[in-house]
Parts: C-alpha cells; sequence; structure tokens
C-alpha cells in the first residue's frame, strides 16, 4: 500500500484525487493539508510515501513547503501538480528538490502512474512542458562541473534512459541486465555526477543533450 499526503488548497481538487488513489489500486490517502505550512508536520505524523503538492496557495506555496520538506532528513519523493503552465514555477519546484510534476488536466491514469513511479524511486516529469521547464531550470541552475566521460560506458547508457523517462525495471529489460545492477549503476551516476536525485540525472541529461524532450 503506497501512503500517499495531499496538499492543495481546494477542498475539490483533494476530493477528485481521493477518487482517483483507491485503497483498491494500491493507495491509501493518510493526511491532506489545505496549506504548505501544514506539510513539514503532517508528514512527520503520516510518514507517507509520496507527498502530492500544489503549487499556488494562499499562505505557504508549495515550493516553499517542498523546500522546507527537504531540509528535513528522509523526506519522501514529492509530487508537484499544477493548473498553471508555468516554466518557471514548475522549475523552482525541481530546484526546490520536487522529484516530478505534472499538470492538473492530466488523465487520472497519468497521476496514478506517476505516484507510483515516485514511490518506487523514480522521476516523473510531463513530457508535455518538460523541454521548457528544464530549459528555465538550465538558466537559473549552475549545471554539475563533472564530464559525462568519467561514466563508464554501461552507466553512460543508463543515464540515457532515465533521462528519456524509462524506470529501473524498463532500463533492465532494455539492457538486459537485473534490476539490482541497474540500482548500482544509479547510485553511481549520482555519485560521480553530484546528482541529488532521479529528476536531477534528467535535467543533466537533457543539458548534455544526452536525450531531447518531447
Amino acid at each position: 500500500m503506497i501512503k500517499v499526503l495531499l496538499v492543495d488548497d481546494q477542498e475539490l481538487v483533494r476530493s477528485g484525487l481521493r477518487r482517483i488513489l483507491r485503497r483498491k489500486d494500491g493507495f491509501a490517502v493518510v493526511g491532506e493539508c489545505a496549506d504548505g505550512g501544514e506539510v513539514t508536520s503532517a508528514v512527520a505524523e503520516n510518514r507517507p510515501d509520496v507527498v502530492v503538492m500544489d503549487l499556488r496557495m494562499k499562505h505557504v506555496d508549495g515550493i516553499e513547503a517542498t523546500r522546507e520538506l527537504h531540509a528535513a532528513d528522509d523526506p519522501p519523493p514529492v509530487l508537484v501538480l499544477t493548473t498553471f503552465d508555468d516554466d518557471q514555477l514548475l522549475s523552482g519546484a525541481l530546484r526546490a528538490g520536487a522529484s516530478g510534476f505534472l499538470l492538473k488536466d492530466s488523465p487520472a491514469e497519468e497521476v496514478i502512474r506517476a505516484v507510483r513511479s515516485l514511490a518506487a524511486g523514480e522521476a516523473c516529469l510531463d513530457p508535455a512542458v518538460t523541454g521548457r521547464v528544464l530549459n528555465a531550470y538550465r538558466a537559473t541552475s549552475p549545471a554539475p562541473q563533472t564530464a559525462v566521460d568519467e561514466l563508464t560506458a554501461r552507466e553512460h547508457d543508463v543515464l540515457v534512459l532515465i533521462g528519456g523517462g524509462r524506470s529501473n525495471a524498463e532500463i533492465a529489460a532494455e539492457l538486459g541486465i537485473s534490476e539490482v545492477t541497474v540500482k548500482s549503476h544509479v547510485g553511481h551516476i549520482f555519485v560521480k555526477l553530484g546528482l541529488r536525485d532521479r529528476a536531477a540525472a534528467i535535467v543533466y541529461a537533457f543539458d548534455h543533450r544526452l536525450v531531447t524532450p518531447r
């Protein structure tokens, strides 16, 4: 069962997410917040596997809430959901530590897939806006200085597939290796390139033109 914390100042949106993230599909909504200022305490109390976060809220917005959450030890991954197709907002969420973002008009199946991906340690960036958002991210965030040629050939292959949005299982199947081996390669990539998480690896792959977002 994947435990989810919902953060949105609109009850209607939270209600809709509760209907999408159903217990019979393997989800448990363990808490809800109407403002970003409530998130840190709600996470400490409910220990969710994933936080689904709105960006625009009246008092503490989703970017600041994500930043505060990631200042704590062992924070859960944050999936940003927003109605605003705003590149700067979404790139700000990535800089704050979000592991993925989707627009709120995404199909229910995409929301389910994204939450499952984050719970499994993956990243999920909405392909409809990824290219523009990563351009905005790159313009305001320094790129890692470590050269990609420090990676082994296999690590390079894994990074390219991460950049293409593949999960560990998909990478394992495509390269003909085990998921355990993929996880080992991913860990080495993060260390060698000084990357924080999978979302940062996607940005790195985009910056170094290893992949081109749709």
